[in-house]
């Protein structure tokens, strides 16, 4: 198998947020996590592109239906690059604030989370996930 890094035209487009908000209790940050059962697995929210769709808006529309949250936009973070089914998959993620909305549970995602970044960062599945909590918290955190 190639690398992932090696994509062409074929590889799947998709985009996400880490999504985060002031703790309502304390002010403290916390990272929203989604749980898709599909997979039954914790992760941020990410969806695939439509076509012709513009990536940060895609990551937003994704993180709304997703967790039902409206969000505004932040810093760009890293973008993984990985398998998915054998097929090249790429995510383009952003640092996304979380303004208003409520979570209903849907055919993708039954459960979200709002856990500090240290428990968001255990509660990741996937290890690429985790590195995205740590660059939040250089690049939008501990700036704010």
């Amino acid at each position: 198998m190639t690398d992932p890094g090696d994509y062409n035209d074929s590889v799947i487009q998709a985009a996400g947020c880490v999504l985060w908000r002031r703790s309502p209790t304390d002010g403290e940050p916390e990272i929203c996590l989604v749980h898709r059962p599909k997979y039954d697995d914790w992760s941020h929210p990410k969806g695939k592109l439509k076509r012709g769709e513009d990536a940060l808006a895609g990551a937003l529309r994704e993180v709304e239906e997703e967790t039902g949250y409206r969000a505004v936009p932040g810093a760009p973070l890293s973008t993984t690059k990985y398998y998915a089914n054998g097929r090249p998959k790429q995510v383009r993620y952003w640092a996304a604030e979380a303004t208003t909305g409520a979570f209903t549970p849907n055919d993708e995602v039954d459960r979200v989370l709002w856990l500090s970044p240290a428990a968001a960062r255990n509660r990741l599945t996937q290890p690429k996930d985790r590195t995205l909590v740590d660059e939040l918290l250089v690049r939008v955190l501990e700036q704010t």
